[in-house]
């Protein structure tokens, strides 16, 4: 049997090593052979990005090489999917190679796309790249004080980021001795500060305890770099020295091109993850048009559900679990402290108040997760 997997981050990478462990004598013995592609020999930790735009850790530190996070056993080349011929059970890569499969995993992420709001990408500062963060790293320590505006586009990678940002530009301006020369000021495109009801119920109280207003009902519609102001839909707009965003995101441009699905999401089976339509071809991650967070641990648990039934499918010829929409997002409420939330399907999360001791454990997942890419936490 050949696996062949797409996609190089933390869905791919977490799923191709529970394989490559799962079925090791399988690997040996030639009867199954796993395969990944990857548009880059380098794995980055992608939370880091958040931390890069403060100054709290180097762009050397998001790296890693990805065929070191690798099991043995897996087949890695560094050749980005171009076409999808799933009729065919073929991919063609930018190197002009055609790989045949048996069962196929995509697993490309997402991407940010500010320049789909006009005046966004030109006039604002984002983190979700290593160049874009230290801009927005650089432009924060020359900020001496005025109006900082952080405005929010759907989807994004990463749900609670717009309120990890918001906090954290909170005690970063306290630290520089400054927070009383800032007003930050919130916005969100529905109608309370975020999208899951309870997270939204912790954060508002905390930022009426913090000075920080906010604004909901507000889906930017253009931003006037010249006079300063983001315009929204709803027909108001909010004047800024200082303009932070989550941007919107898209699938990965070589699914839109393919037609896998509309905006580069596949249309994926919210229990067995497989591709509307195809029982041999499965999503991970931010790839899927799941109505779940796009997010590491969407990922992790997605991946680690794919891999047993994967496994199961060799050895037994059939999947033996559902994937039950499980996430884990750690939310920072500050420089030091930090809550989470815990939801699935079923569940909605229910945040508890911030502590130093939550924090601590993130910082120290940051430097566990390549453990954690190995499958292996």
């Amino acid at each position: 049997m050949k696996i062949l997997i797409i996609g190089g981050g933390m869905g791919g990478t977490i799923l191709a090593n529970n394989l490559a462990r799962r079925l090791g004598p399988e690997l040996k013995s030639g009867k199954v052979r796993l395969t990944m592609l990857s548009a880059s020999d380098k794995h980055m930790y992608q939370p880091a990005l958040l931390y890069l735009a403060f100054g709290r850790v180097t762009p050397d530190e998001l790296y890693r090489d990805q065929a070191s996070l690798l099991e043995p056993g897996i087949q890695f080349f560094v050749d980005p999917a171009e076409q999808f011929l799933l009729d065919e059970n073929k991919v063609k890569t930018k190197g002009g190679k055609t790989h045949d499969y048996d069962l196929l995993v995509i697993a490309t992420g997402s991407r940010p796309v500010p320049e789909l709001i006009p005046g966004l990408a030109e006039n604002a500062e984002q983190f979700y790249t290593e160049e874009t963060a230290v801009k927005m790293f650089r432009r924060l320590r020359s900020f001496e004080g005025g109006r900082v505006v952080i405005t929010v586009g759907v989807p994004h990678k990463c749900p609670m980021a717009p309120l990890e940002i918001t906090f954290m530009l909170h005690d970063y301006f306290k630290d520089r001795g400054i927070r009383d020369k800032v007003q930050l000021h919130y916005t969100y495109p529905i109608g309370r500060v975020h999208s899951l009801e309870n997270v939204a119920k912790w954060a508002a109280p905390e930022f009426e305890r913090l000075g920080i207003t906010y604004e909901t009902l507000f889906n930017m519609k253009e931003v006037d770099g010249d006079a300063k102001v983001v315009r929204s839909e709803e027909g108001t707009e909010t004047p800024y020295d200082l303009l932070i965003t989550i941007p919107a995101h898209r699938g990965m441009e070589v699914l839109e091109k393919n037609n896998m699905g509309a905006g580069g999401w596949i249309p994926t089976h919210r229990h067995q993850l497989n591709m509307e339509g195809r029982a041999n071809v499965f999503a991970l991650g931010d790839t899927t048009n799941l109505p779940i967070s796009k997010a590491g641990s969407t990922a992790h648990f997605e991946a680690e559900a794919l891999g047993e039934n994967i496994a199961a499918m060799v050895k037994l010829g059939a999947p033996v679990r559902d994937y039950d929409g499980k996430v884990f997002c750690f939310i920072e409420a500050g420089k030091d402290r930090a809550t989470y939330a815990m939801f699935d399907y079923q569940n909605p999360p229910d945040p508890k108040p911030p502590t130093k001791a939550v924090h601590w454990f993130k910082m120290a997942y940051n430097k566990l997760y390549w453990v954690s890419a190995r499958g292996l936490l």
